[in-house]
């Protein structure tokens, strides 16, 4: 981790040392750019009523600045930026303990890390390019960038709030078209090199909508994964999801900030090569209604199909359960936790106040309850604060 400090230092000399050498000559436009991006969550969850997750308490934040150089090309409507950081994120009472506790083993718990070095998770550097013209914005980052420039609307089976959060950025390439009642993205998240005992992992997605008329719009989101093998554990699964869907939003013709209603359908093509052989179909229908006024929420989340992780409790071939390494939504769409099979319903109620505090900050607090087939499965309560510099500051 020094290493990659050190790495990250002399990065940052170089891109600011970039831009001064530039302006010797007058032709030249590059500029220095920064981003600063922070974020704190609480997430306390009792599950203690079902067996799809576990209760536990999600308490930390993060950090990630970036710096580095904005070049435009005012003649062709285009910019680019090449930026470099660091991801620094804590989860609050994650401290080292005395190795008295632990009989005198030296575990990640006992880590002095814990403090320092390894807070430091992950470098970010990316390419960024964004060109104009008079209907339709290109977008293209490649590198290592934050997740959040993805703008899809992809339901919590695609991806859960705790993925997103500690797994905050994207390997690969992310390329966004937007049109006056569009936008259209597809990237590629390149998850897992292929080594010993890490699998080869990498997934590309994709997610649209065009607004058709004032109310209503149609959408889709959709990803393939492609879950390999490592040399300690051969194999191949492939996880295909697929989810169109239609939303009609009434807010404005009745005084709301929201009153939308939304009608899906998800559909995944799953094929465990090795111990299955053939593909698995899972499906079902999702139906979410929001009611939205003076900044405070109520959405209701509707599922009814299959369980939609088929292989959720099976082994690889290393003897290690697929689990949350080859679903990455939330658990509770596998539907039945008693290990029974065929189709359920899922249903989720959030209450959220999310008050408008400035430009760069967002808040909410929001309550969260699960249930299963009309029986109670659990609640969750959030807090998140995030503050964001999402533009350019150019340096005069």
């Amino acid at each position: 981790m020094k290493n990659d400090i050190q790495r990250l230092i002399f990065l940052a000399l170089l891109l600011i040392a970039m831009p001064s050498y530039a302006r010797q000559d007058e032709s030249a436009k590059v500029r220095f750019a920064y981003d600063v991006d922070f974020e704190m969550r609480f997430d306390n969850r009792e599950f203690y009523r079902s067996a799809f997750s576990n209760s536990m308490t999600i308490f930390g934040a993060r950090l990630t600045p970036s710096f580095g150089i904005y070049v435009p090309q005012y003649e062709k409507k285009m910019n680019h930026q090449l930026m470099v950081g660091l991801d620094v994120m804590k989860d609050f009472g994650a401290s080292p303990v005395s190795r008295l506790l632990t009989g005198g083993a030296e575990t990640d718990e006992t880590s002095p890390g814990l403090n320092n070095s390894a807070l430091f998770r992950e470098l970010t550097l990316y390419y960024k390019l964004n060109k104009a013209t008079d209907k339709t914005g290109l977008e293209l980052y490649a590198g290592i960038f934050p997740r959040r420039v993805s703008e899809g609307s992809y339901s919590e089976i695609f991806y859960s709030d705790s993925l997103k959060f500690y797994d905050n950025n994207l390997e690969g390439l992310l390329v966004k078209i937007r049109r006056p009642k569009a936008y259209w993205e597809v990237g590629c998240d390149w998850m897992g090199q292929y080594g010993q005992a890490r699998k080869e992992k990498f997934m590309i997605f994709s997610s649209g909508r065009s607004q058709i008329a004032s109310f209503f719009e149609l959408g889709y989101s959709a990803y393939m994964y492609h879950f390999a093998g490592s040399e300690k554990a051969r194999g191949v699964v492939d996880n295909i999801l697929l989810n169109p869907f239609v939303k009609f939003d009434f807010g404005s013709r009745i005084g709301f900030q929201e009153f939308s209603m939304r009608l899906g359908w998800l559909q995944g093509m799953q094929h465990d090569r090795v111990f299955v052989g053939h593909y698995v179909m899972p499906c079902g229908g999702e139906f979410d209604i929001a009611l939205k006024k003076w900044n405070v929420t109520l959405h209701n989340h509707l599922f009814y199909g299959a369980d939609m992780m088929p292989y959720y409790n099976s082994l690889d071939a290393g003897g290690d359960k697929y689990g949350n390494r080859l679903y990455m939504g939330d658990p509770f769409y596998r539907m039945n936790d008693d290990g029974t099979e065929g189709p359920g319903m899922y249903d989720r109620l959030d209450l959220s106040y999310e008050p408008h505090i400035g430009r760069y900050l967002s808040f909410i607090i929001s309550a969260r309850f699960h249930f299963h087939n009309f029986r109670y499965s659990g609640c969750q309560q959030v807090v998140g604060v995030k503050f964001n510099i999402n533009e350019i500051v150019k340096r005069k």
